[in-house]
């Protein structure tokens, strides 16, 4: 297979490794890392003022408001900063609203809870949406799906990516229950990028496995016969 190589396609372009495609359409490592900072300043600044949530609320809301303006500045899609910020600014408005600490990282617990609800259903439909995401990315638009081989690889590998909204969801229901603000904030981090990163390495790994040894690649769809 050239699944794992970076070689032209049949119009002369150079074709896109899926597997950096997928991260470069996640936002990359520093986009990934970008949005533990709103989480740490909430943290860091509730601890500082003793627990005061107004004033963590404030640092969260003007950290989110810089990392926007420094992304927009180095070129990042204005769609995904604005969402990124967005999402700080409704995690603001529930704790305010609430007075719990916790409750900053409640729209965290429910995206991903929704994330991984929306991955197994794009399985059961036969949809997977690793599917979607990389034959996007690749130009293929729904080519792929009349692949029976890269629809079971596809199906496949989008289990891994339940895994990790469920390993999240996982670790921050106890966590936010419990109202560990702390324990909150690191987990925020722990599972941003590096989890990302653990999810891409395997979901490639089984995309690989799971087709056959003459499958032409993910970038060359093989129509059923």
């Amino acid at each position: 297979m050239d699944t794992a190589r970076s070689e032209p396609d049949s119009a002369g372009a150079p074709a896109v490794p899926p597997l950096e495609s997928l991260s470069a359409l996640l936002g990359g490592r520093s986009a990934a890392v970008d949005t533990t900072l709103p989480p740490v300043a909430f943290v860091g600044t509730w601890l500082v003022t003793g627990e005061s949530v107004a004033a963590a609320t404030a640092a969260a809301l003007v950290t989110g408001a810089a990392v926007a303006g420094w992304r927009l500045h180095r070129g990042a899609r204005p769609r995904a900063v604005l969402v990124g910020l967005l999402m700080v600014g409704v995690a603001a408005v529930i704790v305010l609203r609430t007075g719990r600490a916790a409750d900053f990282f409640l729209v965290q617990l429910a995206t991903n809870a929704a994330s991984a609800l929306a991955w197994v259903v794009s399985i059961t439909i036969r949809w997977p949406l690793l599917g979607v995401v990389v034959g996007g990315v690749l130009g293929q638009r729904t080519r792929w799906r009349r692949d029976p081989a890269l629809l079971r690889a596809y199906s496949r590998g989008s289990w891994v990516w339940v895994g990790q909204y469920l390993v999240r969801v996982t670790v921050f229901t106890p966590l936010w229950m419990a109202g560990q603000v702390v324990a909150l904030g690191v987990a925020r981090v722990a599972l941003t990028w590096p989890l990302i990163a653990a999810c891409l390495a395997v979901s490639w790994w089984v995309l690989r496995r799971s087709l056959p040894e003459d499958h032409p690649g993910l970038r060359h769809p093989a129509p059923a016969a």
